[in-house]
């Protein structure tokens, strides 16, 4: 019996305490208190592979999420800034113009105005001027220093000096104006820069180097005007300068300051005439007004085309249209004093344009990384059944002691955090700082959306785990799941089919998106039903031959590779998305590239075109060489005559018509290579006739309409006249790409009868692979210098390079196999999780067969046996899905906007590129397969043979 220990009295002394380390004898030691072990370490130091795989997974998929915003913006913005680049130096610009004071202005007072605009309030991009803190933006800048201001005389005079050049008896017609910033863009060649002058004294200018050798004019020559209801007036010229570059944006839409311009004078009979302008000094305003009877007071402010973001243009069209006509224009007027400014400017409807283009490839650009979002999906959710498989006896073995799935759950999230967060924040901080441009939100809001997803993937599952009930609801709930999808592909093709796509130009439609997506998902589902019956009964059928091999690996397929002996959808579905993405991509950019070439083609009239100047023929020499050409497999000479009049049709009057004589042969096949203009040449077959025989010929359309049962007459050019015979009608001409001149086409034999100087052709057109570089080189070889500046050259391989220069068709085509590589890479990894998810049962089953004799390579050919089939058959059901989304989607579908000119709407299934992306994934899969069984064919039978291995 023990004894109870005896407690001293209130007020003793306390009891001697054992110093540190010694225990009383006899006496237990006390109880030690353990600290709970930290979960989330102890798991991911239990599995540190697993984790940085996770963590890698997280990584790359947030940083593609993250960049594709922000690669979209760019290319948008790039596109942008070209396409208005491309009209005009001057059409990214605000153009201000006033009427000048009848005293004449003052060179302070157009400076006054220059600075009024340029600090207009609401300007968040003019330097000096921020804008309100609270501006949503939208905002435009102005380049700064690039500002155009000054006046321009509203008439030019004639000048009366005898020694003045007059080309056909027009005097040289002369103009004034004033640059505030001319000797900043020009070199003074002679003399000095002009100033004022005093009453009835020659006003002082400068004029251009180039026109005062053209004009025969130096300095101190006094240019003398004829009178008019002005006066008489004269300018002497005290200087000449020479532009630094007269490509600068600075002389655009400047009238022949920097050169004499050769005018056409309109009368009965057009007469040429030199025309220029010079410049006068601060001091020379009110002379300026005096000789053009009037001036124009202008003041241009080029835009900062690099502060231009598509994602603001709504707002930036806004500020632009008040400028134009608006507050903001009402407010100038005020500041600057001046009642008649007048601002006008062509980007409101050059942002239109631009914006209907970038809604036009906005459909198709959206598709690639659609599909790469939903096999990044599969990934995600097969990699959390592989970890949710693995530890599930470990979770469901803390259930059964009593731990709340809220805990659990709460502990699991903490797992993911860890191996999540650190991979995403460090991915979206990259693509943030590799992709710069000014919006961020896009960008988070998908690096959110994919982080929450990996983080939820596997506590998810674990959930699912753990409330999971076996049997006969969860099949039932499967199939309803199944049906249902089915269901949504069923009415989406139905939708397709009826109304089609959303036009070009109305933005993304979801059902473009959502289509092919649905295919994939059920066509996955489809085969992960029908899979195993077949597979089985192959598996019986190769049980009937002496091997084993194909049996054992065919009866382990039709078990399914997913773990648990079940069939996996979701590497199916994979695989299926992945192709299905890279074979619809892959159709989209080859019909791109075939209608440019094509586009080419019908701008060009053929693979190469030599046309020469008006009045002039192609010599003979030339000709011959070109036909010649490498690469050239036909080669015509054409002969048109655009001065034609045609009598004999109904209607008033005679049209004029252009007239085209060439081989009706060589001709026919020029047509049917250029898809314009197509005819049978045997309805132009014939040799020469009698000389007054009519000539066979084909009319144009709208000539075809004004038929008439008399006879027809031809009047060329050069008075010859012959007799037509219609023998049929044609829509377009390769000879004139892209008018539509009432035209009418001649065999060559009988015109040549009776027209000789048809023989001297003036274009020429070649079929065949012919090389840009190679055909201008073999004309310089060929023709003089001066010839050959006077020839027009064009191939469609040049063509074509132009139309294919637009950073938004190269936008969309890097996306497009951005995401068909990013689809491979991902599809190929479900695939790894796949096998790596059955690896434990299918090792164990391998160190058991070892132990029944199985070689080494047998084992790997049952690893093929067992894989290669679903592989092989999801790569081939990819394709035919592909070729079903192309199929059912491909007839609404515009390319005008990726191809950089207008062609028909339709898209058309394409084998060949449909069966090399499938061939390729499907070979990438196959090498993957393959990878994975060499693996674990060759692991030891005494790793996986244990004893109370439950595999």
């Amino acid at each position: 019996m023990t004894t109870p220990p005896t407690v001293p009295p209130p007020g003793s002394a306390p009891p001697t305490v054992p110093p540190p380390g010694s225990l009383p004898t006899g006496s237990a030691p006390p109880p030690r208190r353990t600290r709970p072990t930290p979960w989330v370490r102890t798991r991911l130091r239990a599995t540190p592979t697993a984790s940085l795989l996770a963590a890698a997974l997280a990584f790359v998929a947030v940083l593609l999420a993250a960049g594709l915003p922000r690669a979209l913006d760019r290319g948008a913005d790039q596109a942008l800034r070209d396409y208005l680049t491309g009209k005009g130096p001057t059409a990214a610009s605000l153009y201000a113009t006033a009427g000048a004071r009848p005293v004449g202005p003052s060179a302070a007072e157009l400076d006054s105005v220059l600075d009024v605009l340029r600090a207009q309030p609401g300007n968040p991009g003019t330097p000096g001027n921020p804008g309100d803190p609270g501006d949503p933006g939208g905002g435009f800048g102005l380049v700064p220093g690039a500002e155009v201001h000054g006046s321009l005389g509203l008439k030019t005079r004639s000048l009366t000096n005898p020694e003045l050049p007059r080309p056909e008896e027009v005097p040289v017609a002369l103009g004034l104006g004033y640059l505030k910033q001319a000797p900043e863009h020009t070199r003074l060649a002679a003399g000095r820069w002009p100033d004022g002058a005093a009453p009835g004294k020659p006003v002082e200018v400068a004029l251009s180097h180039r026109a005062a050798e053209t004009l025969n004019v130096r300095v101190g020559t006094v240019l003398n005007a004829a009178p008019s209801v002005t006066g008489a007036a004269s300018a002497e010229v005290v200087g000449l300068y020479e532009a630094g570059d007269e490509a600068d944006p600075y002389w655009a839409d400047l009238p022949c300051l920097t050169r004499a311009c050769l005018r056409v004078y309109p009368s009965a009979l057009p007469k040429t005439y030199w025309q220029t302008y010079a410049l006068v000094g601060a001091g020379g305003l009110e002379r300026l007004v005096e000789w053009g009877g009037g001036a124009t007071d202008f003041w241009r402010l080029p835009v900062d085309t690099g502060s231009l973001h598509v994602h603001e243009l709504p707002e930036t069209r806004q500020r632009i249209a008040a400028y134009v006509a608006g507050p903001t224009a009402t407010q100038l007027m005020r500041a600057s004093n001046r009642n008649d400014l007048r601002i006008s400017s062509r980007l409101p409807a050059l942002f239109e344009e631009a914006e209907a283009r970038r809604r036009a490839a906005a459909p198709l650009t959206a598709i690639g990384p659609a599909g790469v979002a939903g096999v990044a999906l599969v990934v995600f959710c097969l990699a959390a059944a592989l970890t949710g498989d693995r530890r599930e006896t470990e979770l469901s073995l803390l259930l059964a002691r009593g731990g709340s799935r809220p805990e659990i759950l709460r502990r699991l999230l903490g797992e993911s955090a860890v191996t999540v967060l650190p991979g995403a924040v460090v991915a979206t901080v990259l693509a943030v700082s590799l992709l710069p441009t000014p919006r961020l939100a896009p960008a988070l809001l998908a690096a959110a959306a994919t982080t929450l997803f990996a983080l939820l993937a596997f506590p998810v599952r674990a959930l699912v785990l753990l409330s999971a009930r076996r049997g006969r609801p969860a099949a039932r709930r499967r199939l309803v799941g199944e049906l249902l999808v089915v269901a949504a592909t069923a009415a989406a093709v139905y939708e397709a089919r009826s109304r089609g796509i959303a036009p070009a130009g109305q933005g993304v439609d979801p059902l473009l998106i959502a289509a092919p997506l649905l295919l994939a998902l059920s066509g996955g589902l489809l085969l992960a039903r029908i899979q195993p019956p077949l597979m089985g009964a192959l598996a019986r059928g190769a049980g009937r031959g002496s091997g084993v091999i194909g049996f054992l690996g065919l009866a382990r397929a039709a078990r399914g590779t997913g773990g648990r002996g079940r069939p996996s959808v979701l590497p199916l579905v994979a695989l299926l998305l992945a192709v299905t993405t890279a074979g619809f991509g892959a159709n989209v950019l080859t019909a791109v590239d075939g209608s440019r070439a094509q586009a080419a083609r019908q701008s060009v009239g053929g693979d190469a075109r030599i046309a020469a100047a008006a009045g002039d023929s192609l010599p003979q020499a030339l000709t011959k060489a070109a036909t010649g050409l490498t690469g050239v497999r036909t080669g015509l000479s054409v002969w048109t005559d655009s001065e034609a009049f045609l009598f004999g049709a109904d209607g008033p009057g005679s049209p004029r018509v252009t007239v085209v004589v060439a081989d009706p042969v060589a001709y026919a096949e020029l047509a049917r290579a250029a898809g314009r203009g197509q005819f049978d040449p045997a309805l132009l077959a014939g040799g020469p006739g009698a000389a007054d025989a009519p000539v066979p010929a084909l009319f144009s359309k709208d000539l075809a309409a004004k038929a008439t049962g008399s006879g027809y007459r031809l009047r060329l050019g050069g008075g010859e006249e012959l007799r037509a015979r219609p023998v049929g009608e044609f829509d377009g001409t390769p000879a004139l790409p892209g008018a539509g001149a009432a035209t009418i086409v001649l065999p060559a034999g009988p015109v040549l009868a009776q027209v000789p100087r048809a023989a001297k052709p003036n274009l020429w057109f070649g079929l065949g692979p012919v090389a840009d570089a190679r055909l201008r080189a073999l004309v310089r070889e060929t023709v003089p210098a001066a010839v050959a500046e006077r020839l027009l050259i064009q191939t469609s391989e040049a063509t074509a390079a132009e139309l294919g220069r637009d950073p938004l068709q190269a936008s969309a085509g890097r996306i497009f196999w951005g995401s068909v590589a990013a689809a491979a890479v991902f599809a190929l990894l479900a695939l790894l999780i796949t096998l790596a998810r059955a690896a434990p049962e299918r090792a164990a089953s391998l160190a058991r067969l070892r132990t029944m004799g199985l070689r080494p390579r047998q084992g790997i050919a049952l690893i093929l046996a067992e894989a290669l089939p679903q592989t092989v058959a999801a790569a081939c059901g990819g394709g035919l899905l592909a070729a079903a989304a192309v199929a059912l989607l491909g007839p609404a579908v515009d390319l005008s906007s990726l191809v950089g000119a207008a062609v028909p709407a339709g898209l058309r299934v394409l084998p060949r590129p449909l069966a090399t992306q499938t061939l390729a994934l499907a070979a990438l899969a196959a090498l993957a397969v393959l990878a994975e069984a060499a693996v674990s064919g060759r692991r030891q039978i005494t790793t996986e043979l244990r004893a109370g291995d439950s595999r």
